[in-house]
């Protein structure tokens, strides 16, 4: 059984102590790619290593909304040298968040909107952060024409009408741990109705870890939780789930299979 996680954070401090192992674990749990992403001036280096030390870890570059305040002259150009790279397959995180008052929404606005406008100068996908910004998000979306590349709503958690909205505008949406708590109504609710073929997993560990283990730090080998629990909404088996959301990623970053 083949899993992507398309999201994670393997460099994050938190695992500086077992890094290796846990890279490790994600492979005997069956996860055969993942995504890890960059989203600021610490983050991007560190993610890049990864992407070059292992060939089953790929990066996503971009600059977060909780940092939009901190991007300079010269960030935007510097994402766009790196999207050179083989290694990487996406512009993000990007994106929206008004719960964090860390940077103004008006710069978050127009931090979003030059990164789309760059994936859509490079071809690029994009990965979308979106934290209680919905309508703002698809309004931007779509004036900055971003079906043209497509990407990815990460950790969705919108309603099912903003479900819909994004699904017209070529993005795939992924889940994460979130779907494996019992008071997640809505995640479940939207993730019964999204076309199979649209569908992502994903674990953005160390965060949101799934149950039995919420509360303790996430990482990639608990994909394989998250894609149990997919499976058990939509009706089939774990395998068809992990083939299905495996060869929908390869395809939305254009991996190629080896």
């Amino acid at each position: 059984m083949e899993l992507f996680d398309t999201h994670t954070h393997l460099d994050s401090p938190s695992f500086n102590e077992d890094r290796e192992q846990i890279i490790s674990n994600a492979v005997e749990a069956g996860v055969t790619r993942m995504v890890n992403v960059g989203f600021n001036r610490e983050t991007i280096p560190s993610t890049m290593e990864l992407a070059e030390t292992y060939d089953f870890i790929y990066a996503a570059v971009g600059w977060h909304p909780v940092d939009a305040i901190t991007m300079q002259d010269g960030d935007l150009e510097w994402i766009a040298s790196l999207c050179k790279h083989e290694k990487v397959v996406a512009i993000g995180e990007i994106g929206l968040d008004y719960h964090w008052d860390t940077s103004p929404k008006d710069v978050q606005q127009r931090v979003l909107r030059q990164q789309i406008g760059l994936a859509r100068e490079l071809g690029m996908p994009i990965v979308i952060h979106n934290r209680d910004a919905h309508e703002d998000i698809v309004k931007i979306l779509r004036e900055e024409k971003a079906h043209e590349v497509g990407g990815i709503m990460h950790s969705f958690s919108g309603s099912w009408e903003i479900a819909k909205l994004c699904l017209n505008m070529e993005f795939h949406l992924s889940f994460g741990g979130p779907i494996t708590f019992k008071n997640a109504r809505q995640p479940k609710e939207v993730l019964a109705q999204v076309p199979l073929d649209r569908l992502l997993i994903e674990t953005d560990s160390p965060y949101l870890t799934p149950h039995p283990f919420r509360g303790k730090r996430n990482e990639s080998a608990y994909v394989r939780l998250v894609a149990e629990a997919a499976a058990q909404i939509k009706g089939i088996s774990v395998e068809e789930l992990a083939a299905i959301t495996t060869k929908n990623g390869l395809e939305r970053f254009y991996i190629r299979r080896k």
